[in-house]
């Protein structure tokens, strides 16, 4: 199979989908590898670490989409990618269709089979693909919230850590998953005062068990989530249902209980965000104010640390990727349920529940197609 790897044109995105060892295994296997002209260098890997593991070096994006079967990106091809895409072509991805009416629409009528990182499962129920870049993310959070609070930037001006005879910043972790885990481990570490709100109680047992003492935990009624907000100084958004749209937690109503210059840090922007006034940001213009409150809404920060973030990508997709170009997807689908439950699009066919139900579009049980084919 000829795999293709573009370089990511969402605004400050250095990541790149494909790493030079992940090529090499790629070619170990009997595969092409077509690597974009420079795609690697905002993760620190030139055109000679490519040509070195054996790939092929390609000059523009228009030549990687029209040799390859499979593309293998890191964002949700824009605009212009997705013009490029063609009937049968493979594309494997971050995806996040739910909030998304315009991408869904183009891969659709594309006619490409669409696998989702985001949603491609493991036995344990988790999200293999996403884990890695949700624990970039939470680490990331506390520190561009932290900066987000500088009064330059709009803040409250409050140090997380505070100092001697100065109390610490107050910060509040809505879901205690994988995100919201690491972003309170990192306000924690800062010195923060930090409480993390969840509805799962055996999730709460475990951040209990394991971070006893390091952060509190309390249950996310809405009753709590409001009370929290109002003595918060920083709030960061870290929920997640798999492959839906973000539920809205905090209104706008909400903000005008939240002290002036508090920072919103929504990490759930990417399926459309779980604060009402989120609207996604870039690293070039991060941060926006709502009725004095600060919001910081990037959409893709995990490219804010573009080597970190591409190596962690790699170690997780580089099995399914070698299992799609070996196998095929439908054998590959076939094989494995956790990576049929990534397919998304097929032939003009949406194919993931939750997207579905976000757009208001028919859905197509995966399992039919693998039947079909």
């Amino acid at each position: 199979m000829k795999i293709g790897c573009p370089t990511e044109i969402k605004p400050q995105e250095f990541r790149v989908g494909v790493t030079p060892s992940a090529a090499q295994e790629a070619i170990a296997h009997g595969h092409t590898v077509l690597i974009q002209k420079g795609a690697g260098i905002g993760a620190g890997f030139d055109d000679a670490a490519y040509t070195d593991a054996g790939a092929q070096i390609i000059d523009t994006a228009e030549e990687v989409f029209a040799t390859a079967d499979m593309i293998v990106k890191v964002k949700e091809p824009q605009a212009v990618e997705r013009k490029m895409l063609r009937e049968g072509q493979l594309l494997f991805t971050y995806l996040h269709l739910a909030p998304d009416p315009e991408q869904t629409k183009d891969l659709l009528a594309s006619g490409c089979t669409a696998i989702a990182y985001e949603t491609v499962t493991d036995r344990t129920g988790g999200l293999p693909l996403l884990a890695p870049m949700s624990e970039v993310a939470g680490k990331l959070a506390p520190q561009m919230g932290a900066w987000t609070l500088q009064k330059a930037n709009g803040g409250r001006g409050v140090l997380m850590g505070g100092v001697p005879g100065v109390t610490p910043a107050q910060v509040v972790v809505i879901g205690g998953g994988v995100v919201g885990t690491h972003a309170a481990r990192v306000a924690a570490g800062m010195g923060a005062d930090v409480t993390v709100l969840d509805r799962s109680l055996p999730r709460m047992r475990y951040l209990d068990d394991v971070f006893g003492g390091t952060f509190r935990t309390r249950y996310a009624s809405k009753a709590n989530i409001a009370e929290m907000i109002t003595t918060a100084d920083m709030v960061v958004g870290a929920v997640l249902i798999p492959g839906a749209a973000a539920p809205k937690l905090v209104s706008r109503a909400d903000l005008g209980l939240m002290k002036p210059g508090s920072a919103l840090v929504d990490v759930a922007i990417d399926q459309g965000g779980c604060f009402e006034t989120s609207k996604a940001t870039t690293h070039e213009n991060p941060i926006y104010d709502v009725d004095g409150i600060m919001h910081y809404c990037v959409a893709n920060m995990p490219g804010a640390v573009a080597r970190t973030s591409t190596i962690a990508l790699g170690n997780a997709t580089m099995p399914f990727m070698l299992a799609l170009a070996d196998k095929g997807w439908q054998q590959a689908c076939a094989d494995d349920p956790h990576l049929l439950a990534g397919l998304n699009v097929h032939a003009g066919q949406l194919t993931y529940e939750a997207v579905g139900q976000a757009l208001g579009l028919a859905v197509t049980e995966p399992k039919m197609l693998l039947k079909a084919a």
